[in-house]
């Protein structure tokens, strides 16, 4: 089979055919002529490529699985229960509303019961949740979901906080506005002192 042709490919729970590439650079090429440019402009003439080749990296989370980066766990922590954090993991995801970027950092802790992950699985789940089509909230949430299901911690931080440049650059054009999302679980969500120590550690 062809490695462009249309596929079927699974998009959440439907069931959905992919188009191939040919027909994604066919519509970026719709786009440029939309905007008001000529596509065939010797500027524009690779601009289709470069954009099909952009969209496959930022959105290469779909096709990578969360489960499977948290499925190595390490069950010798020589009894250690209490908070792992990591801090500043870059976020770099599109709105899902305008396909405009937002652009910030995940803080991103658990509370271990009986098995660790490498710390680099942690960030390699934000990193896929974030290269898919997102609200932040909703990112927020499935970060945390997939820490739950997977290391069955005592419980979960999860704080985003990040830029959206379809506010920044359109609309109401407001720049250096942060939005914040938190999403806590198991005994950070019944323990205030605990989510106040979280908080600190994250932005301190």
């Amino acid at each position: 089979m062809d490695a462009h042709a249309s596929r079927p490919t699974l998009v959440g729970n439907d069931l959905m055919t992919k188009p191939s590439r040919e027909e994604a650079l066919a519509a970026v090429r719709t786009l440029i002529a939309w905007s008001g440019d000529n596509p065939d402009r010797e500027g524009l003439l690779d601009t289709p490529k470069r954009v099909v080749d952009a969209y496959g990296e930022w959105f290469e989370g779909y096709s990578a699985d969360p489960a499977k980066e948290l499925s190595r766990t390490f069950e010798d922590v020589q009894g250690y229960d209490d908070m792992v954090l990591l801090r500043d993991i870059e976020v770099e995801s599109h709105c899902e509303h305008h396909m405009a970027p937002f652009l910030g950092k995940a803080y991103v802790a658990y509370l271990p019961t009986e098995k660790v992950v490498g710390i680099s699985k942690i960030a390699r789940v934000v990193e896929i949740f974030s290269k898919r089509l997102q609200t932040q909230e909703t990112l927020t949430q499935e970060i945390a979901k997939a820490l739950e299901d997977n290391l069955t911690p005592a419980g979960v931080a999860v704080l985003i906080d990040a830029e959206h440049q379809c506010m920044t650059t359109r609309g109401v054009h407001h720049r250096h506005v942060s939005t914040i999302t938190t999403r806590f679980t198991g005994a950070f969500k019944s323990d205030p002192a605990l989510v106040e120590r979280f908080l600190k550690l994250a932005k301190g």
